[in-house]
């Protein structure tokens, strides 16, 4: 099995862009007004290859899945609670839920490898590629084919969602102790030190912050992976690794990706340093103020939409980014131009 396919794709054309600034430029309003919208109208019409862009179908895919971290301390919940979120999340009760429901957007849930058996949830998504994953501190997370058959899961589900008309992807996870693997993939992914991408994840004590550190800097000293592959072995989780190939497949059929907070961002950032021309098609959607973010954002020189102090995870970033960029789109349709608007005086 390998990732090639998910690999091999062009850079983002900037052909069309002088039509889309045209567009924008030629509506009633002084130029650049509109400030980010603009930048984001120009963004999706260069995804879309399209001077005036449209989001009709919006669509988010949480991933879920369990961490062998846990079993070391470094989550303030049990593992079990991952499966107790991913019911709450197909009973449409989650916070994901809501928020989805205001903006109009579907909510699909997969099963990335929560160490569980799910197999009687029909309205889930099956992709189990383990029963959570290893122990980081103590051996690999996983094996190299579980690593890339993640990232192709990841790929298929968004394909998937896109061939039935998702025409922008909101990406969310759901997995007790993925901070902690986060925290490890931004460590070796940018060169961060590791303290400083470590935080408190779903809520911890000054005890619990000191066992925290304490196993992954284990974990680090167990291993000196820094390629992406190699740290997504070592490091990684099911539900992140899923993410990326999620990203890469959207970045290769053209379809803007949103970015949800700490964890979804820790897989972009993988999928970019795979593909760095999949950045194009990624939009950040929220800080998270989980202290290892700023290391992606530094990484990557992006700036997010939104700073609301949020750190849940589930999406939730990422949804409120929907009205957002649906506005930015409809500025090229809906507005007057200045002709129109000096032709009616």
């Amino acid at each position: 099995m390998t990732i090639s396919h998910l690999l091999d794709f062009p850079a983002l054309s900037q052909s069309i862009r002088p039509e889309i600034e045209a567009c924008l430029d030629g509506k009633a309003k002084p130029p650049k007004s509109l400030g980010r919208l603009e930048e984001l109208a120009v963004r999706i019409g260069l995804m879309q290859q399209c001077s005036r862009p449209k989001i009709n179908d919006p669509a988010l895919i949480v991933f879920a899945g369990d961490h062998g971290l846990t079993r070391s301390g470094v989550a303030a919940f049990p593992a079990s609670v991952t499966v107790s979120m991913v019911d709450s999340l197909l009973a449409g009760r989650a916070s994901a839920n809501a928020i989805a429901k205001v903006v109009g957007a579907s909510v699909h849930v997969v099963d990335a490898g929560v160490a569980d058996d799910l197999t009687n949830r029909d309205s889930l998504i099956h992709r189990k590629v383990g029963r959570g994953t290893n122990d980081a501190s103590v051996e690999p997370a996983m094996s190299l084919r579980q690593a890339q058959l993640a990232l192709n899961y990841g790929a298929q589900v968004a394909g998937e969602f896109i061939d039935e008309g998702a025409d922008i992807i909101a990406l969310g996870e759901m997995g007790i102790g993925n901070s902690s693997s986060a925290a490890l993939l931004i460590h070796r992914l940018t060169g961060e030190s590791l303290d400083r991408c470590i935080g408190p994840g779903a809520g911890h004590s000054d005890e619990g912050m000191a066992t925290k550190r304490a196993v992954l800097e284990k974990a680090a000293d167990r291993s000196n992976a820094s390629t992406p592959m190699d740290v997504l072995v070592e490091f990684g989780g099911f539900e992140i690794g899923q993410i990326a190939g999620a990203i890469l497949e959207c970045a290769k059929r053209r379809v803007p990706v949103l970015v949800d907070g700490f964890i979804c961002s820790s897989a972009a950032l993988l999928a970019i340093r795979l593909a760095p021309q999949a950045q194009d098609f990624c939009i950040f959607t929220h800080t998270s103020a989980e202290p290892g973010y700023k290391a992606i954002t530094e990484a990557l020189n992006v700036r997010p939409l939104l700073d609301l102090d949020m750190r849940l995870g589930e999406g939730t970033g990422a949804l409120l980014a929907v009205p957002i960029i649906k506005s930015a789109c409809t500025i090229t349709t809906d507005v007057a131009t200045l002709s129109e608007v000096l032709g009616a005086v």
